[in-house]
């Protein structure tokens, strides 16, 4: 672990964990997965997306987004976001779409999907149920494009 409260390996697969108390209970941290996928990049989030974790996301994504690859949030496993939260999720969206590439969610819980709504970052960041539904979107795009 890093000053930050970092823990990370790079390569193809790198996970972030960020301690919100600064603590090692991993209950009140956030522990983000990546995954470098063909024609995308799968990060995975768990736990709580609260202001002390927010930036450190919002870090992790503007630096992948820099890349110009597509990224893919996947909230699933998100137990509490707040307002920081969908902050660094609308400012890595930004970051990304000026890099020329995106960034989709994928949320199925519906309390999270109802805060999108009430704060209408849904029509910043799309917001899909499952992973299946956003590749299957982006083939039908790429079908479309030939």
């Amino acid at each position: 672990m890093t000053e930050c409260g970092w823990a990370a390996v790079w390569p193809e697969t790198a996970v972030l964990m960020l301690a919100a108390s600064g603590g090692p209970d991993e209950d009140d941290g956030l522990t983000v997965l990546v995954r470098h996928e063909p024609g995308y990049v799968l990060v995975t989030v768990a736990g709580e997306v609260d202001f002390a974790s927010a930036a450190g996301l919002r870090e992790r994504l503007v630096t992948l987004a820099a890349a110009g690859r597509p990224l893919v949030a996947d909230l699933d496993r998100v137990s509490f976001i707040d307002a920081a939260g969908l902050g660094a999720l609308a400012g890595a969206a930004r970051h990304a779409a000026a890099h020329g590439s995106s960034l989709r969610v994928v949320c199925g819980r519906r309390q999270v999907r109802r805060l999108f709504g009430l704060t209408r970052l849904d029509q910043v960041v799309p917001l899909a149920a499952s992973l299946a539904e956003i590749l299957k979107e982006a083939a039908e795009a790429d079908a479309e494009a030939v």
